[in-house]
């Protein structure tokens, strides 16, 4: 399983300031999100996961200048989050290096538009859901019920969809749940905000996630980045 740290962007810096050197006293706090994934990048990070706040909220990318300074420093791929709603605003998150996109929930109820994302991003989009119970009862679906996690997945998969991330803001995960999708699917699996510890990287370990997205635990320090590798190993 894949440890992938995720930088959470906000008028181009990062919105927690990372201090490598915490634990000992040395090195130089730093928000600068080109300095941060060069840093796991050199500790084995084989993916980079960007989130777009301001661009969340404005339904546009507003970070594609801190992006690019991220892709023009390290070789390693970066997923873009926040912001990437169509094919247009992928198109402009390719162009200032970002390598996959991820679209919001929304796009379940828009086919055309994910239709023309497939046609831009092909494999390198992913969907990401909430699978949250309570989240999927309150967003405002267009048809008379509210779908379950695994039937939303099922659809998407019709749909030509083969990766994604499923956002947990700091719930704990279903493992059950997740186990059966990957059974059922030939799909990506990636969990992000699913984890507080070691054990709970290496409970998704065994339920056969794909990735683990971790952003606050790794920054913040509470989950050391090898220590995270090799729980996921």
């Amino acid at each position: 399983m894949q440890v992938i740290p995720s930088i959470d962007l906000e008028g181009g810096r990062s919105r927690i300031v990372f201090w490598p050197g915490a634990s000992t006293g040395v090195g130089a706090p730093t928000d600068r999100p080109e300095r941060i994934a060069a840093h796991f990048v050199e500790l084995g990070a084989p993916l980079i996961h960007l989130v777009d706040f301001d661009g969340a909220r404005s339904g546009q990318p507003a970070n594609l200048e801190a992006v690019g300074l991220v892709a023009s420093r390290i070789a390693t791929p970066l997923q873009l989050a926040g912001g990437v709603e169509g094919a247009d605003q992928i198109r402009l998150a390719f162009a200032a290096g970002a390598t996959r996109v991820v679209l919001a929930m929304g796009v379940v109820e828009e086919p055309d538009l994910l239709r023309d994302a497939i046609d831009v991003a092909g494999d390198w989009l992913a969907v990401g859901l909430d699978p949250r119970p309570e989240r999927l009862a309150a967003f405002p679906w267009r048809r008379p019920a509210v779908p379950t996690l695994a039937g939303l997945v099922a659809e998407l998969v019709e749909q030509g969809v083969r990766r994604f991330v499923l956002g947990h803001g700091g719930a704990e995960p279903d493992v059950v749940l997740l186990k059966a999708l990957v059974r059922a699917h030939d799909i990506d699996l990636f969990v992000a905000g699913g984890a507080r510890d070691l054990a709970g990287i290496g409970r998704l370990r065994d339920a056969g996630v794909g990735g683990i997205i971790l952003g606050e635990a790794l920054l913040s320090g509470a989950i050391d980045y090898p220590a995270a590798f090799e729980a996921a190993s």
